[in-house]
């Protein structure tokens, strides 16, 4: 059983869709991005899905939109992992935050401990019926009752339509992407050129995500160690950290980020001319100090004399023919 994953396991390098499509999936909801499930209540009822009747459900709050009621939900969440004796840490400071890279780090652990569950076989588990229980669980189940109803029309169509068909779907879905192997596809009657490109699309699918998820690989590095204690507060890794967690494509990020660089700059600026004044003016009162020290030990070295040197002016003065030294 999966408690303890490393970094750098396969789990972590699943992609968002497929982690969005199981959420839905299992507990009937229709999310459309990782980050709603920063209230904790979806992380509860799956554990409730693979350890049946474990989760006290009527203490989850699906409605939680502060933080404060988030946290209440990890609170039940954190006492089923210690009854299950997981220590897998929660770190509730930032998934309540709502950031899309660490409630995605997340549901990639909490999808890879429930298909380690029992080989990921879910029991006769209505999710439904297990939410009503739940404060706000109806309304959630409401709102996704249509979309759950689509799904599963389209998925039974799906079903139906032969294995030739489904390839020309996959084709056609790949291709709405690349619009100029759409125009160049060959007619759907078939032949070596018709798989051969299928073949060259799949090759292509696969090296994208691959890409994909090697940069996005990078960018978990780059922010756990943005995470250091040591660095943390540092102005250029919190303008790293702004980009980051960005939400949207606005250009203004990135000026954001070097305002905040250019400000700190200019603080540092400002502190640094004003250590050297007061570094200045110790500097000069000391030198004041020993040009009175140098007047003072010449006037004084002027007035006094050794007896050696008073004997060697007198013989000067004698040698001199002075009038003094006659008697």
């Amino acid at each position: 059983m999966a408690t303890n994953i490393g970094m750098m396991d396969s789990a972590y390098f699943v992609g968002r869709s497929e982690i969005l499509a199981w959420i839905n999936s299992t507990l009937q909801l229709s999310f459309s991005k990782v980050e709603e499930a920063c209230s904790g209540a979806v992380q509860c009822q799956l554990m409730d899905v693979v350890h049946p009747g474990i989760v006290p459900m009527h203490k989850v709050n699906f409605e939680a939109k502060n933080e404060y009621e988030m946290i209440q939900n990890y609170k039940v969440l954190q006492e089923v992992f210690n009854k299950l004796k997981i220590t897998k840490h929660i770190e509730v400071n930032k998934l309540v935050k709502g950031r899309p890279l660490d409630n995605l780090e997340f549901m990639q652990w909490m999808k890879r401990y429930c298909d380690s569950v029992n080989g990921g076989a879910l029991h006769s588990y209505n999710p439904l019926e297990r939410r009503e229980a739940s404060k706000g669980g109806k309304d959630v189940s409401k709102k996704s009752a249509p979309l759950q109803s689509s799904t599963k029309s389209s998925t039974a169509s799906t079903k139906t339509q032969s294995t030739h068909n489904a390839r020309r779907n996959d084709v056609s879905s790949v291709s709405t992407i690349n619009q100029s192997v759409k125009a160049s596809r060959p007619p759907s009657s078939g032949g070596p050129a018709y798989e051969q490109q299928i073949t060259e699309l799949k090759l292509s699918v696969d090296s994208l995500e691959k890409e994909r998820d090697f940069y996005f690989a990078k960018l978990r590095d780059i922010e756990i160690l943005c995470q250091s204690p040591e660095i943390e507060n540092l102005p250029a890794v919190e303008a790293i950290k702004r980009i980051l967690y960005s939400t949207d494509d606005d250009a203004s990020v990135v000026a954001e980020a070097q305002a905040m660089i250019s400000q700190h700059q200019n603080y540092a600026e400002s502190l640094s001319s004003i250590a050297e004044v007061t570094e200045d003016r110790p500097k000069a009162d000391t030198q004041k100090r020993k040009n009175i020290i140098n007047v003072d030990v010449d006037a004084v070295a002027s007035t006094t004399l050794s007896p050696r040197q008073r004997i060697s002016d007198a013989s000067d003065v004698h040698c001199s023919g002075s009038p003094l030294m006659s008697y």
